[in-house]
């Protein structure tokens, strides 16, 4: 072997001294916690040998606070490059071996680079934060350095995938980068997002409350929302990493990577909705009697789960669906779900991916607590949604489609490309029990036998509004089909659907219901 020059070998020695973050006591501590280092969690989501490091040497400026005497390796977060599937991204990964991955100007600079370069190359971005917050030796700057994070994920919205993984602290203002991203990951025990900690909370409050019951993963993932994955591990995080990289596209100017396609692995879509139209059932059995190989990948899985959000794919593309889930609440649209779906389909919308909403559900959940929590502004979001979005948008109305929440689910009259109907479909303004006690009231009351002539009025409602026909007759559903056909009509829709072009009128953005 020939001898390595000197240069080369001062090279590696201070690459070696980086690789270790903050030593050999601080890396055991971190594994001990059931975590990664920042390098080890890089090379388990990337390509195998894929990863190049950027701004290895980059040093903090702090000289304040003798912060002029601290040598932070990599100032604290990992960044470079590399490829998940054989397809590139950018990453970075906070170090919080290095002073607890605290972040500063020349740290935040490191990110914003990365993120610079992503929006530069249309690719995703992947951010993995475990941080104890802002440095605050730093002061301002710090505060700056957070800024030009969220405005660096401001631009990428819509043009560039973001994805953000939780694997440690993240409270104050670190939160908001997360919730800017499109995709947020969390694992039970190691993932913590909050603004104000326990501590805080006790001095100012007087309220008690752990870290994990503030802000741990399955508060987010189940309660507020703010987390779009949950998992045990950081294993098991990694490769749903993986797995919805594969469904997504790389920008907003392409399409996601379509494979061979497959048949449905489950075929027994007849035989899951019950006759009976007060039985429930579980949608996502529907959606993997229509997806290639059965392969179904929930979104918000834990949260507001009355409606049901995920990728599958129909002859090898991408294909995102929303659908009512009659076994939570009827499958009702409410604040939560309205902005569950919403979001989604504004995701789809952005990087060209058709939406196929399944249909099944009463209407908005009544009540004073919705009420006061704004529901006609969250249930607007999914009209805005719908009516915004360009991409081949086909609804297949199951069973109930009442009221508003008909038109908010993706009707022919905010612009649904096509709309089927299954035999079993009830089109009303409302449930047919309902409308008969309303509208032949008088005819209930003066009748010897009430509950019988209710029973015939529910039924002659239901012949006359409460089924497909009538919206067939209009124009407003497309056709009537059989649910063993539903599949082949889709496919057909969305191959009719591949060059579809609609017009918006200029503007430079709208104003949703946020």
């Amino acid at each position: 072997m020939a001898d390595l020059s000197k240069d080369i070998l001062t090279l590696r020695e201070k690459k070696a001294v980086v690789e270790k973050g903050g030593g050999e006591a601080a890396i055991e501590k971190q594994v001990a916690m059931g975590k990664l280092t920042a390098r080890d969690r890089i090379h388990s989501i990337l390509d195998k040998n894929s990863f190049q490091e950027y701004d290895m040497f980059m040093k903090h400026d702090g000289r304040d606070f003798g912060m002029d005497k601290k040598d932070f390796p990599a100032d604290g977060v990992v960044t470079g490059t590399g490829t998940v599937n054989g397809a590139p991204v950018c990453i970075y990964a906070q170090d919080f071996t290095v002073a607890g991955g605290s972040l500063g100007l020349q740290h935040a600079r490191k990110i914003t680079k990365v993120m610079d370069l992503a929006l530069k190359m249309k690719c995703p971005v992947i951010g993995i934060n475990d941080s104890g917050g802002a440095r605050i030796q730093e002061g301002v700057s710090a505060l700056a350095g957070y800024g030009e994070i969220f405005y660096r994920n401001t631009l990428a919205s819509g043009v560039i995938p973001q994805l953000s993984l939780i694997l440690g602290p993240c409270a104050g203002g670190a939160v908001y980068s997360p919730a800017l991203t499109d995709f947020v990951f969390v694992v039970e025990k190691i993932s913590n997002m909050f603004i104000t900690g326990p501590n805080v909370i006790k001095t100012v409050l007087g309220e008690d409350i752990s870290m994990e019951e503030l802000g741990g993963a399955r508060v987010h993932a189940e309660i507020t929302g703010n987390a779009h994955f949950y998992a045990l591990n950081e294993k098991e995080c990694f490769e749903q990493v993986k797995r919805l990289l594969k469904f997504i596209s790389l920008n907003n100017r392409e399409k996601p990577k379509a494979i061979k396609p497959k048949d449905p692995k489950v075929r027994n879509i007849d035989e899951i909705v019950p006759a009976d139209p007060k039985q429930p059932y579980d949608v996502r059995d529907i959606i993997k009697c229509l997806v290639d190989d059965s392969d179904f990948l929930e979104v918000q899985e834990l949260w507001a789960a009355n409606i049901v959000i995920g990728f599958g794919r129909m002859d090898g593309e991408t294909v995102g669906f929303v659908a009512n889930q009659p076994m939570v609440l009827a499958g009702v649209l409410d604040c939560d779900s309205a902005d569950k779906a919403a979001r989604f389909i504004r995701f789809c919308d952005s990087f060209n991916i058709p939406v196929v909403t399944l249909e099944d559900m009463p209407g908005y959940l009544p009540g004073v607590d919705q009420e006061h929590a704004g529901v006609i502004r969250h249930g607007a979001k999914v009209l805005y949604a719908y009516s915004e979005a360009t991409v081949p948008k086909i609804t297949v109305i199951l069973r109930k489609a009442y009221g508003g929440g008909y038109i908010a689910m993706n009707s022919r009259h905010l612009g649904a490309d096509f709309m089927f109907a299954w035999p079993s479909a009830e089109i009303a303004v409302m449930g047919p029990e309902g409308a008969a006690n309303i509208i032949f009231r008088k005819e209930i009351m003066d009748a010897d036998n009430k509950e019988f002539m209710r029973q015939e009025k529910v039924k002659e409602y239901i012949e006359k509004f409460a089924n497909p026909y009538v919206a067939a007759s209009k124009g407003f559903v497309d056709t009537v089909i059989e649910p063993k056909e539903t599949r082949t009509y889709l496919l057909q829709a969305l191959k009719l659907s591949v060059s579809k072009d609609e017009f918006r009128p200029e503007k430079k953005h709208g104003l949703p219901p946020f």
